[in-house]
This record gives C-alpha cells, structure tokens and sequence, in this order.
C-alpha cells in the first residue's frame, strides 16, 4: 500500500475518540498532521505525544470564521480527514428545534463548510488532493432514537458523492468511511449497557468495532492506493448493516 510519507493532514475533531486515534495512525505512517479542535489543550497534550510531525489549529466547526482561518493556518494540506461531529439519542418526537440545529450543524454543515474550504485550496494550488469524510451506517441504514444523526450522516454520504463529481476534475477524491458502533465518549456507556449487549449479538462478527478495524481503510483513503476511488462509502462495521440495526 501506498505511504503517507511527505503528506500534510488536517484532522478534525481530533481532541479524543476516533479523530485522536486517527491522528496518532496517520503520524506513525510518515504523515504530518494538523491537529484541529475546540479544546486546543487536549490538542497541545496529543501534538506532544506524536512530537515535530504534529501541529495545533484551533477550529470550531459551527464557526465559518474559525474554519477559515483553521483551514489558512494548516497551510497547503494534501489530505482533509473531516471527522469532527456530535451525536445525541433521543425519541424522534423529543427532538426540539435547539437539538436538530445543534447536530445538523455541527455534523452537516460544519463537514461542508470545513471541506469545500479545504477543496478550494487544494484547487488553487493546482495540486489535488483528498477528503476523507467521516459518516456513519446510520447514514446508510435505520437506527431506533437517532433520527436526526442518522439524517446528518446521510447528509455526509450524499454530499460526498456530490462532491466528488465536482471535483474529480481539480485532481480531488472525496470518499468516505462509515464506521458502525465503537466505543467513544459519546456512546461508550450505551455499549456497555444490556442494550449495547444484545446489539453486539446482532452484528455478524459478534463484536462492536475496535478503533485499529478502522487502521487500513483510513490510510487506503488518504494514501494514493486509492488514487482510481473516489465517490465511494466504505462501511467498516462487522457486517452490522447486512444483520440489520
């Protein structure tokens, strides 16, 4: 498989979970990474832990100014891993006006803003480039109490596929990965739960996702072995989607 070796990557929401551990992956690969987030000091302790090949932009998805200027201090970038997001479970019917504004704008809209900002600097350097966005199965398929992430993700599936039919012509693949269930801040007590458990057992491999599973899709997405993809969503969940959620 092709090295990240020489690469500049922007990672969202890269102060914990999935984006921490996509930082510490893709830096260990030869890649330099641009740490971004609200928490600037978790970013700090992290950039420390890799050391020279990490850097520190402070970024608020929600905020057009702060994805401008993150996306300026990152300099030219060959690589957008757009993972920064929220999630909350709620009834469908609970859902107030504050909530859906709350996760579309941080999962939808933050996702747009930040990769058609990074898309046009990758044009207006003539060098191509690429995004990896992070969506979700629920963007693919149903899930009970998780309407509105659920329409967010599926927002992140369609807008991927759309952008990469516009800007396959700048040089600039746009897929994306689709994790299924790991264990996060934001569900890890969900999983742990009796729920969590008889969800595991309908999922083919039996198992909730470990955050290594996601290793080798991550770096075929941001490497040039997959120079000849774009457009595409790639479900890494243990067959949770075929078993049905």
């Amino acid at each position: 498989m092709a090295g990240l070796e020489g690469r500049r990557i922007l990672i969202t929401g890269a102060s914990s979970g999935l984006g921490r551990h996509f930082a510490q992956v893709l830096a260990a690969q030869g890649a330099e990474v641009v740490l971004a987030a609200r928490r600037v000091e978790a970013l700090e302790e992290l950039a420390a832990t890799i050391g020279s090949a990490a850097s520190v932009v402070p970024l608020d998805v929600t905020d057009p100014a702060s994805i401008r200027d993150a996306v300026a201090q990152a300099g030219a970038i060959d690589v957008l891993v757009n993972n920064a997001g929220v999630s909350a479970a709620q009834p469908v019917l609970d859902a107030t006006v504050e909530d859906f504004d709350h996760i579309m704008n941080a999962n939808l809209r933050g996702a747009f803003l930040v990769a058609t900002e990074a898309a046009r600097g990758m044009r207006d350097r003539g060098t191509g480039g690429a995004i990896v966005n992070i969506a979700s199965i629920l963007g693919l398929a149903q899930g009970g109490q998780l309407t509105v992430y659920a329409m967010s993700k599926a927002g992140v599936v369609h807008m991927t596929k759309q952008m990469a039919l516009e800007l396959a012509r700048y040089g600039i693949r746009v897929n994306a990965l689709a994790p299924g269930y790991f264990a996060t801040d934001m569900n890890r007590d969900f999983l742990a739960s009796k729920l969590g458990e008889a969800m595991a057992r309908r999922i083919p491999q039996r198992r909730f996702g470990q955050f290594e599973d996601l290793d080798g899709p991550l770096t075929l997405l941001c490497s040039d072995a997959s120079r000849y993809m774009t457009g595409v969503v790639i479900p890494v969940d243990g067959g949770h989607v075929l078993g049905g959620l």
